[in-house]
């Protein structure tokens, strides 16, 4: 949030955060030359803009790890520069401190409105500059490297088989995906961010009233139904999980929802089946329909076979589970297989 035009006092660090970019912009070049020679002594790295449109081109480019944006320039002024940045993915991350000689209430809310984290009334005291900058470098810093380890944590998920969203819970909009969410979700849906496709809405809408809020002390930790969508032979679930310490949720609000998607098919069950326990393939096509609840005549049907020979299948099957019942084998085959639990939804 932007804060009170309180001075720094003589004591300040001003030391440069190592490997420091600044970005500074104002169309007045004489307003520029002091601050420039100060950053540039206190050790940072200075990029410099005259005008708002190399103000964006510059940001893009170098990614700097401050802006510096004067607030009121001809053509494209620093307010709209900020917002341009902010709606920008590459650049959004980025800290902006506003240089201002404007003092009165809407034009320091036009600033915290248009993506400024604070600001420093004209003339611009250097020193002031430096003490402010430091604190939103380091906060910006942490923040940074807190959402690089969870998108390694999530891109990870991949490597298996899985992929992650995250959906807002405030407007549902789905804010990251792992490449492997992204192509599922094209093939499913026919979407990309950051629409969240229909189906996935629906089902956080039955989900969020329910499970928004962490079980009571005590309480067994239940999982929300999962969200199936069956596509040809293959399907894609949806497993729900809240993200904790998301910036919506320090201000009191409904935070992030990250969602674990995983595609299946018959086929992969099939094979899960067979190498469980230790099935020909016919035999785990037997216990695939047994797990169905389909009776020796529906799954003879279906394998174009007699219902006589399925029940020798199905005797073999009970020898190889060690079980007497088509209860027991379904009960065991789900156990040992995940791909077979129950989908919600």
């Amino acid at each position: 949030m932007i804060r009170s035009p309180d001075h720094p006092t003589a004591d300040t660090p001003l030391a440069a955060e190592p490997g420091a970019v600044v970005l500074i912009v104002d169309d007045v070049p004489d307003n520029v030359a002091p601050l420039h020679d100060a950053l540039d002594d206190a050790g940072y790295t200075v990029l410099v803009a005259l005008d708002g449109e190399a103000a964006i081109r510059r940001a893009r480019q170098a990614l700097p790890d401050v802006v510096l944006l004067d607030a009121v320039m001809p053509g494209l002024d620093g307010f709209e520069v900020a917002r341009q940045l902010k709606a920008d993915p590459s650049t959004a991350h980025i800290p902006i401190l506003f240089m201002t000689g404007l003092t009165e209430t809407e034009h320091l809310v036009a600033a915290l409105e248009a993506g400024g984290v604070d600001y420093v009334t004209k003339p611009i005291k250097p020193r002031e500059v430096m003490a402010r900058m430091g604190v939103h470098l380091r906060q910006s810093r942490q923040s940074r490297q807190g959402a690089l380890e969870r998108s390694q944590a999530r891109n990870a998920l991949d490597a298996f088989g899985y992929a992650t969203i995250t959906v807002r819970a405030r407007d549902g909009r789905l804010m990251w995906q792992t490449p492997l969410a992204r192509d599922l979700l094209q093939r499913y849906f026919g979407t990309e961010a950051p629409v969240t496709p229909s189906p996935v809405l629906q089902w956080l809408e039955r989900l969020l009233p329910e499970f928004a809020e962490p079980p009571a002390p005590g309480q067994p930790v239940r999982e929300p139904p999962r969200l199936t969508i069956d596509h040809g032979p293959r399907r894609l679930s949806f497993r729900l999980h809240q993200q904790i310490g998301d910036e919506d949720e320090a201000q009191g609000e409904p935070g992030d929802w990250l969602i674990v998607m995983q595609e299946t098919s018959d086929a992969a069950v099939l094979e899960a089946l067979a190498q469980a326990f230790g099935l020909t393939a016919r035999e785990a096509e037997v216990l695939y329909w047994v797990v169905k609840g389909k009776i020796n005549r529906d799954i003879g049907d279906i394998l174009g076979s007699s219902p006589a020979t399925v029940k020798k299948h199905l005797e073999r099957i009970h020898a190889k589970l060690g079980v007497e019942t088509r209860t027991a084998a379904a009960a065991m085959a789900i156990n040992r297989v995940p791909l077979l639990q129950p989908r919600g939804g």
